[in-house]
């Protein structure tokens, strides 16, 4: 169920309006007046709930939805008991989207500064920004319009981040310019040093990093995940990439527009990637790679070498997909012979 204490429930909708919000068919036109309350899992929804039903393995199940309505596709629609109103989508997983952001918002932060954050006199803070308990805004830095800086955040010296954005709670940034409408959430560590050392006279010295991160448009880093700065030039993350939870982007990383790193990996320092690159979770890259745009790299894969664009790739080293399952296939032959 979705919590009011958390989310505001915009409902309720007439089964007419979900139905043109969800750019789909409503089969019984009788039940255009009928309202919906919320929205529920397909085997959890009851009376005055819609439910959505997307998944041809779980057909057997769909028997036991008592949904008041369930959007899904004209293939599955024989599946739904007749006792729940059907609404025929092209693309039932988009519906999902399109009618959880119009039901349910979250609860927006009022403009406000907190007595206890502490921000140096040069800072700018853009109207209609928010800036919780016990944040720390420093010398220079410049913060855009209508955004929220959550409780414990730390934004070092000289950094920019742009218009409604949101940083979340003891996340750290530094050395670094953010865009417009990202989200750095709880606990992320933007800026810090890149991993650099040198052996001189049978110790290891640190390299200065002295590079940036400069971080585009639309972009979300997920919690406890790390981009490190530049060691001269800048560790850049291209507009639209979305980052997981617990990722590690080392120094001078240049990620294109609308990548997705999934959760667990780590991308050793000076590798590019071009546009729409999807790394599936736990994948490790070596450093100074060109992984083309559109390629895309299975779960636990070691990449060691380029990856041309659009290739798909899995295994450890990373090999060509269809090369991967013939080694598979061969393997369980072996076995089995």
């Amino acid at each position: 169920m979705v919590d009011k204490a958390f989310f505001n429930n915009n409902g309720p909708f007439s089964l007419q309006q979900i139905a043109e919000i969800c750019e789909a068919k409503l089969t019984e036109t009788s039940k255009q007046s009928v309202m919906i309350n919320d929205i529920a899992a397909m085997l959890e929804a009851g009376e005055g709930e819609i439910c959505f039903f997307y998944d041809k393995n779980v057909k057997e199940s769909a028997a036991q939805i008592k949904a008041t309505a369930c959007v899904t596709t004209e293939e599955l629609s024989r599946f739904v008991p007749q006792t729940t109103t059907l609404l025929i989508a092209q693309n039932p997983k988009m519906a999902y989207l399109k009618l959880v952001e119009t039901f349910y918002t979250e609860y927006k932060m009022k403009p406000d500064i907190a007595s206890t954050a502490r921000i140096h006199p040069s800072a700018i803070i853009g109207q209609g920004t928010y800036v919780g308990d016990y944040a720390v805004i420093g010398e220079g830095v410049a913060i855009g319009e209508n955004c929220v800086i959550e409780p414990g955040v730390v934004i070092a010296r000289g950094c920019k981040i742009g218009n409604n954005t949101r940083i979340g709670a003891s996340a750290s940034i530094s050395y670094a310019i953010v865009g417009d409408n990202c989200y750095i959430y709880t606990g992320a560590r933007i800026g810090q040093d890149g991993f650099g050392f040198v052996m001189v006279e049978g110790q290891h010295k640190r390299i200065p990093q002295v590079g940036r991160v400069i971080i585009g448009n639309n972009v979300e880093i997920a919690a406890n995940t790390c981009v490190d700065r530049g060691a001269l030039g800048d560790t850049v993350i291209g507009d639209g990439t979305k980052i997981d939870n617990l990722v590690q982007v080392a120094h001078n990383n240049k990620l294109g527009v609308g990548c997705i790193l999934v959760s667990q990996t780590g991308i050793a320092g000076s590798c590019t990637f071009g546009n729409y690159v999807v790394c599936g979770g736990q994948t490790g890259f070596a450093d100074h790679l060109n992984i083309g745009s559109q390629a895309q790299v299975a779960s636990q894969s070691g990449v060691m070498r380029d990856v041309n664009p659009g290739e798909v790739v899995m295994g450890y080293p990373a090999i060509k997909f269809n090369d991967f399952m013939r080694q598979v296939a061969l393997l369980q032959k072996s076995i089995h012979k």
